[in-house]
């Protein structure tokens, strides 16, 4: 996996979902950066995770690009950033899956494939409805990082506002109305 393209990467302040279950989700934005420090043991510093509970399995996640691309055209949505995924590596040409259980290094930093990402309900209000069951399978890769270093990406950074799911965007906007 060292010559993958990274296309995008994307770390977040908050959890919107997790630990959210029977109430709204938080706001927080996946923000797309340039780079991202992971530390080894620990996450990707300034996300989420980052030191999250000990040895935990999603220090960081992949996702591919071709998946969130199959995703849209069968969902028919136009116009969405892959951060609606909430990952943080955006990929292309690899098959994730193949990475469970393996060491694996991507641009001099080692990590280790730990489990799919798999999707949960939140996602069908992330994105839309049938996004949960179209990832089955698909969600991505959980991995642990065993080596501090950075990694880049080649994309240019889109607007945080663009980075909400038509739902969470439609429920800000209603949010401001009332």
């Amino acid at each position: 996996m060292s010559a993958v393209e990274i296309c995008h990467l994307y770390i977040s302040p908050g959890h919107n979902f997790v630990g959210h279950h029977g109430r709204e989700p938080d706001e927080y934005s996946a923000i797309e950066v340039p780079m991202i420090e992971c530390v080894a043991g620990r996450g990707i510093r300034g996300d989420r995770y980052f030191d999250f509970k000990g040895d935990y399995k999603g220090q960081i996640t992949f996702f591919s690009l071709e998946v969130f691309d199959e995703l849209c055209g069968a969902l028919e949505l136009h116009d969405c950033s892959p951060a609606l995924v909430r990952r943080n590596v955006m990929t292309r040409d690899t098959d994730l899956n193949d990475l469970i259980g393996q060491d694996f290094e991507v641009q001099g930093v080692h990590f280790l494939g730990t489990q799919e990402c798999a999707p949960c309900y939140w996602m069908d209000r992330a994105i839309a409805p049938g996004a949960e069951e179209f990832l089955k399978g698909r969600g991505g890769l959980r991995a642990r990082i065993l080596s501090d270093g950075e990694l880049r990406s080649s994309a240019t950074a889109r607007h945080p506002e663009r980075s909400e799911g038509p739902h969470l965007r439609s429920l800000r906007h209603a949010k401001r109305r009332v």
